[in-house]
């Protein structure tokens, strides 16, 4: 079950949604909209604690923690957020509301279009070490400002506002995620794509 609703897939593999710590149990999970620890500051996927994604999303998760813990057996992907449903998308859009709605798609993807998650094919993440304690990346989950945008990250080492520690950190985060063929989100360093807006819509059915 998924949000109250029972997980449906059809004979195309691809289209299967799976628990992404049946796969690998390393993974750690902490999904932040199942806490209050949010730019919410609200509980709004409930009792709900795993993570899913589509299979082919997943089994690529599962190969950049292979390739993570080859590089650091002390390291561990720790995820925040992963398939999100559209009702999900429309809560978090409407959270906005005192942001122009040309303004808002900077920092929340419009549920009538519909994001990469809605569709179980994109990864909110971050690295921690086996204990579950988080590696500092510089800014929280969901920040909403220049020092969360890897495009900025270099200017920002060099005016003192990132560390070349926290700076490393999300190197490597990408690093392993790029490796096993994720893409990245210019302005969110915790953000993965597995395929393009396009190419995910193609291939798979929204989550409503």
């Amino acid at each position: 079950m998924l949000f109250g609703n029972p997980i449906v897939s059809n004979q195309n593999d691809n289209d299967e949604i799976v628990n992404i710590q049946e796969l690998d149990p390393s993974i750690i999970v902490d999904l932040k909209y199942s806490t209050q620890d949010n730019f919410l500051g609200k509980d709004i996927y409930g009792e709900l604690d795993s993570c899913y994604l589509r299979k082919t999303p997943a089994a690529m998760l599962v190969s950049a923690s292979k390739s993570l813990q080859e590089l650091n057996p002390d390291l561990r992907l720790l995820v925040y957020d992963g398939l999100r449903p559209r009702s999900i998308q429309k809560k978090l859009w409407n959270a906005l509301d005192t942001i122009p709605e040309t303004e808002r798609t900077k920092f929340v993807a419009d549920p009538i279009k519909g994001s990469i998650h809605n569709y179980g094919a994109a990864i909110d993440l971050t690295l921690a070490y086996k204990n579950g304690m988080e590696l500092d990346m510089g800014t929280k989950y969901d920040y909403f400002g220049a020092l969360a945008f890897p495009i900025y990250e270099d200017s920002l080492l060099n005016l003192g506002k990132l560390s070349k520690e926290q700076v490393e950190n999300r190197r490597i985060l990408r690093k392993v995620m790029q490796k096993a063929g994720f893409s990245i989100l210019n302005s969110e360093w915790w953000h993965f794509n597995a395929f393009s807006y396009d190419e995910t819509k193609n291939k798979y059915q929204i989550v409503e």
